[in-house]
C-alpha cells in the first residue's frame, strides 16, 4: 500500500520531469473539521476570510501552502452546496444559479443541474458524508490524496492523458460548461466516481484564482498518480513527443516514417493490386 513519501515522491517526479509551472494538488475530502492538522495549515476563517475552493488551489500549487476549507471558509456558495458540505435544498441551489443569469433561462439551467448532477454518478450520495477538504502540494503534501489535481499546458497535459492511457485504460471523460471546472471537474468528479477528468478552467478559477491563460488541467484519483509517473514519455517509444515537445514540419514526409504508418501502407496497398 502507497504511503504518503510515496505520493510525495510521484508528484516530485512529474513536477520535474514535465517541467511544470506549479505543483502538482494533493486534495483530501474530510468528514469532520477534526481532521484538520492544528499546524501547518491556512484556514480562511480563521483569518476572518472566505475564499474560494479555487484559490486554494492556487495557493497550494504556486505558494506551496497546506490549505483546509469547508463551508465557513468558501464565499462560493454554490460551490459548498454542490459538495455536500452544507445543507442546502437542489432547488435552492438551482435558484441561486438562475438568479446568477448565467445561461439563458429556467429551463437551461435545469438542464445543466440535471447533466451535473449525472456526472457525480452512482456514489453521489457520498457527497453527504463529506464536510471540506484538505489541499496541499503533493510533492510535499502532508496528506494522503483522495484526488490529485494538475496545471499544466497543452502538451504537458497530453503527455498525462497518454501516460494514463498507456495500458488501455483510465480514459478521462469530460462535459464542459465553464464553471466550477477545477473544483467539481478537477476533485470532486474524480473522487467520486474514480474516472480521471480533464478541466478547462472556467470563470471562477479565471477570475479568481489567477489561473493563467495558456492553463488547462487534469483531476484525477490519487491512486493513478503512480500509473502516470511509471508510464510517463513510454509512448510511441522512441518516437513520443518528449518534453520538451519535439515537433516536425518538414516537407516530402513518407509513410514510412513509422512502422504503424508503413504497415498500414503497404497492407492497403497490397489490396489494391489483388
Amino acid at each position: 500500500m502507497s504511503n504518503l513519501n510515496d505520493f510525495q515522491e510521484a508528484g516530485q517526479t512529474l513536477y520535474d520531469r514535465l517541467h511544470l509551472s506549479s505543483m502538482p494538488v494533493a486534495i483530501k475530502y474530510i468528514k469532520t473539521a477534526s481532521e484538520i492538522p492544528n499546524e501547518k495549515i491556512m484556514r480562511p476563517s480563521a483569518l476572518g476570510e472566505e475564499w474560494s475552493l479555487c484559490q486554494a488551489f492556487t495557493y497550494a500549487r504556486r505558494w506551496g501552502w497546506n490549505v483546509a476549507m469547508t463551508g465557513d471558509d468558501n464565499f462560493c456558495v454554490p460551490a459548498t452546496a454542490s459538495h455536500g458540505w452544507e445543507d442546502i435544498s437542489e432547488e435552492d441551489r438551482v435558484e441561486s444559479q438562475i438568479r446568477q443569469g448565467w445561461h439563458r433561462d429556467e429551463e437551461a439551467e435545469r438542464r445543466l443541474q440535471n447533466l451535473t448532477s449525472r456526472l457525480f454518478g452512482e456514489k453521489a450520495d457520498l457527497r453527504k458524508e463529506y464536510k471540506g477538504f484538505i489541499v496541499s502540494p503533493l510533492p510535499k503534501s502532508i496528506v494522503v490524496p483522495d484526488t490529485v489535481l494538475i496545471y499544466g499546458n497543452g502538451e504537458q497535459i497530453t503527455h498525462i492523458i497518454q501516460a494514463l492511457v498507456y495500458d488501455g485504460r483510465n480514459f478521462p471523460t469530460s462535459s464542459f460548461w465553464g464553471f466550477g471546472e477545477s473544483c467539481m471537474k478537477g476533485g470532486l468528479i474524480p473522487f467520486l466516481t474514480q474516472v480521471p477528468q480533464i478541466v478547462i478552467p472556467g470563470t471562477g478559477d479565471r477570475t479568481f484564482s489567477g489561473v493563467f491563460d495558456y492553463e488547462i488541467a487534469i483531476g484525477l484519483p490519487g491512486s493513478l498518480i503512480f500509473e502516470v509517473s511509471a508510464n510517463l514519455f513510454k509512448t510511441g517509444g522512441r518516437l513520443n513527443m518528449g518534453m520538451p515537445v519535439k515537433t516536425l514540419l518538414p516537407r516530402s514526409i513518407k509513410a514510412k516514417l513509422t512502422p504503424g504508418f508503413d504497415f498500414l501502407r503497404k497492407k492497403y496497398e497490397k489490396g489494391k493490386t489483388s
